[in-house]
């Protein structure tokens, strides 16, 4: 008879409370021998420390702490690590490679809604919705009224997409219900042939600039990518274009962004921000050609059930012994994850 392996959830206890109802936790239940929750902040406890000893799977999601080469010594027989959330860069050190141990990631299920939220800024982007609604003097006016903001149109509009990533790529599919609207993408590691079959043309993000009336970033937090939108980038961006940030906030130089926004050129639609939150006096804040939310764009409230899902998808798959179809590689975790 199958011996099912011995698991323990851990993550902080508010993404417990969302990842895990009834069913889904009985589900889990019959994937892997499961203990209690460890929360994030229980994990070096000796209590815990013993109990690792057996592990052999992790099922993690936000507030787990970083798999440090100590934390991984209390854990000798982990073999696997599925993690219920996005970007597994906070987690995973080297040393986790260096050990064999395999891990999945939920970012596939993540980049739904984000792509969701990204294709809803484009569409009001286009018609300068959050900066005419909140402007009191033009909100409450007829549509003839609403000068000095540019072409208001979603119609043949030309929207930059840098980073063809699990997000991008969804949100340039997306792009292909708005009528007759170009879709350019920087990104130096896809294969144009891809970005063909998605919809979109792939150039330099220099050539895409000029032409974009809508700019949204996609891109991995990275050295080579920190700031790679500055005064420069911006500068380029024809007159009352918009950009959107729904992945990093250290992409994008605040500064020089904030600027061009205060000048009435540019606008900008920011779901991330560096630092986040901004501070009371940062540049950022109160201008009128700026919206910012609060990071609302990835997986929240019910959404979240669909990582959960996805992940025990993975974990059975693993205990069948079947491929895992999310896989996080070296490789991988190097540009992406």
């Amino acid at each position: 008879m199958h011996t099912p392996p011995q698991a323990l959830v851990v993550m902080d206890r508010d993404s417990y409370r969302a990842h895990f109802d009834e069913p889904r936790l009985e589900r889990l239940g019959r994937l892997v021998a499961l203990a209690d929750p460890v929360w994030a902040d229980e994990l070096d406890s000796p209590a815990v420390r013993a109990r690792l000893a057996t592990v052999e799977t992790l099922v993690t999601s936000w507030g787990a702490p970083p798999l440090t080469r100590q934390r991984l010594d209390t854990a000798p027989a982990l073999r696997a690590v599925f993690h219920a959330a996005g970007s597994v860069r906070s987690l995973v050190t080297d040393e986790v490679w260096r050990r064999g141990i395999q891990v999945s990631t939920a970012a596939d299920a993540n980049a739904v809604p984000v792509a969701e939220y990204t294709l809803a800024a484009i569409i009001f982007a286009g018609k300068k919705v959050p900066f005419i609604a909140t402007d009191p003097d033009r909100a409450y006016r007829g549509w003839s009224h609403h000068h000095g903001h540019g072409d208001l149109s979603n119609y043949r509009r030309t929207i930059g997409v840098v980073g063809f990533s699990r997000i991008g790529r969804r949100v340039v599919d997306l792009i292909g219900c708005l009528d007759s609207a170009r879709c350019l993408v920087a990104d130096p590691y896809a294969d144009p042939a891809e970005v063909t079959l998605a919809g979109g043309t792939l150039v330099e993000l220099a050539d895409m600039l000029p032409h974009s009336d809508i700019l949204t970033l996609h891109a991995p937090e990275l050295p080579s990518t920190y700031r790679m939108i500055g005064a420069a980038e911006l500068a380029l961006l024809p007159d009352h274009a918009t950009v959107i940030n729904t992945a990093r906030g250290s992409l994008v130089d605040p500064a020089a962004l904030a600027a061009e926004c205060r000048s009435g050129r540019l606008y900008a639609i920011l779901d991330v921000t560096d630092p986040e939150p901004l501070p009371v006096d940062a540049a950022l804040r109160g201008s009128p050609n700026v919206m910012v939310s609060p990071h609302l764009a990835g997986s929240l409230g019910t959404e979240i059930h669909r990582l959960t899902d996805h992940t025990l998808d993975e974990l059975a798959r693993w205990t069948g012994g079947e491929p895992l179809h999310a896989e996080v590689t070296p490789d991988a975790f190097t540009l992406h994850a």
